[in-house]
C-alpha cells in the first residue's frame, strides 16, 4: 500500500502542497507519528463518537467495530460527556442553535487532547461533517457559538477532523493489510452494499464518488466475500418518514431489496442504523404488502470484518439482527450452529 507521510516537522508548511499531490495521485494520507505507532506495533488511539443508536438498537454495530478495530491495531477512546450529535444537519442558514450539539461535541475531541475523531453511523458522520465545516468556513458563526458556550472551558477553533471508520480502514489500515489479516474468508457469501444517502452527499463532506462509490466493495472484496452490483446502492431508503410514513418507506426500502436479490445478493451490507431499521426491521411490513418477497439478512460492514478476522462470534451479536442471518452463514460454512 502506498501513502503519502505527513512530517510533524513543518507540517503547515507543506500541508496544502501534499494534499493537491495527494488528489492526483490519489494516495491517502497518514500522519508521521500514526505510520510511527503501527510500525512499532503501538494501537493507533483516536477518539470516537458512538452516537445515540450505537448504544441503544446498533450494539451490533458498535460491538463488532470497536473488536474489528482493535484487532487491526485501533483503540477508539469514547469520548467522555459526548451529546446526541443533533441526528440531522439544519439546512436553515441563520438556524445556529442546531449546530450547538455537533460542535459541543467536537469541543470534547480537544478535551481529549486529539484532533481527530471517528463515528460508525452515517448520520452522526454527516451532520458533525457539516457543522465542522459551516465553521470552519465561517468564523463569525464560529465565534458566536463559541459565545453561546460560553461556560465550556475549551473555544472550538474548528480544527478537528471528522472522519468515518471506513475512512480509517481504507487510509491508514489498508484494504490490502486486512486481506492479508482475515482468517475466515467469506468465500460464496454474495453481499450487496448499500450506502443510503449520508455517507455520499452532499459531495464535499462524502467519503467516497456519490455516483460510484466503491469503498464498501473493496473492503466486503477484501474480507473475500463476493460483491453484487445492484443499481439501487444509493438510494434513499426513506429515511424518517418511518415514523409518518410507514408505506412510502416499506415501498423504498421493497425496491432496493428487490433490485439487489434480483442481482443474485443473498445479503446487504450497511454502515447507517436507521437505514438498517427501514430495510431489515421493516421487512415484516414489506411482507405483508409484497406476498412474494422473501427476507433477506442485513449486516453491518463491521459484523462481517470482524467474522473474517477470526473474531468470536459474540462481538458480532447477530442475535439482534431482525432478519436472522446466522442460517445464512452456517450455510456457508462461516459458523457453526445457533
Amino acid at each position: 500500500m502506498l501513502l503519502l507521510v505527513l512530517s510533524s516537522i513543518g507540517e503547515k508548511a507543506v500541508r496544502n502542497s501534499t494534499k493537491e499531490f495527494a488528489q492526483l495521485t490519489h494516495l491517502p494520507i497518514i500522519p508521521f507519528t500514526h505510520l510511527l505507532d503501527l510500525m512499532k506495533g503501538v494501537k493507533m488511539k483516536i477518539s470516537y463518537f458512538p452516537g445515540c443508536t450505537l448504544k441503544t438498537m446498533a450494539k451490533n454495530f458498535e460491538d463488532s467495530a470497536l473488536a474489528s478495530a482493535s484487532s487491526l491495531g485501533i483503540e477508539m477512546v469514547e469520548l467522555q460527556r459526548w451529546n446526541c450529535c443533533g441526528t440531522v444537519y439544519s439546512l436553515t442558514s441563520d438556524d445556529l442553535i442546531h449546530q450547538l450539539a455537533p460542535i459541543r461535541d467536537l469541543i470534547r475531541v480537544e478535551e481529549q487532547k486529539d484532533n481527530r475523531v471517528v463515528t460508525l453511523c452515517s448520520m452522526c458522520y454527516n451532520t458533525l461533517k457539516r457543522a465542522n465545516k459551516l465553521v470552519q468556513e465561517d468564523k463569525e458563526k464560529l465565534d458566536k457559538l463559541n459565545d453561546l458556550m460560553y461556560r465550556e472551558d475549551v473555544k472550538y477553533d474548528g480544527k478537528v477532523k471528522v472522519l468515518h471508520l471506513l475512512e480509517i480502514l481504507k487510509n491508514e489500515i489498508g484494504f490490502e493489510q486486512i486481506a492479508r489479516k482475515v482468517k475466515i474468508p467469506l468465500k460464496g457469501l454474495k453481499v450487496a452494499p448499500y450506502y443510503g444517502c449520508l455517507l455520499l452527499r452532499p459531495p464535499e463532506v462524502g467519503i467516497d464518488d456519490p455516483e460510484n462509490p466503491t469503498i464498501l466493495e473493496n473492503l466486503l472484496e477484501s474480507t473475500g466475500a463476493e460483491v453484487i452490483d445492484y443499481p439501487y446502492k444509493t438510494e434513499c431508503c426513506g429515511s424518517y418518514n418511518t415514523v409518518a410514513n410507514v408505506d412510502l418507506v416499506v415501498e423504498r426500502a421493497y425496491n432496493i431489496l428487490r433490485s439487489a436479490i434480483n442481482q443474485g445478493a443473498e445479503a446487504i451490507v450497511l454502515s447507517c442504523p436507521l437505514c438498517g431499521f427501514n430495510l431489515d426491521n421493516r421487512q415484516k411490513e414489506i411482507k405483508e404488502k409484497f406476498s412474494d418477497f422473501k427476507n433477506i439478512p442485513i449486516f453491518y460492514f463491521t459484523q462481517l470484518l470482524a467474522l473474517s478476522l477470526g473474531l468470536d462470534e459474540k462481538v458480532c451479536r447477530f442475535e439482534l439482527n431482525f432478519v436472522d442471518p446466522r442460517p445464512l452463514l452456517e450455510s456457508k460454512h462461516l459458523i457453526g450452529g445457533v
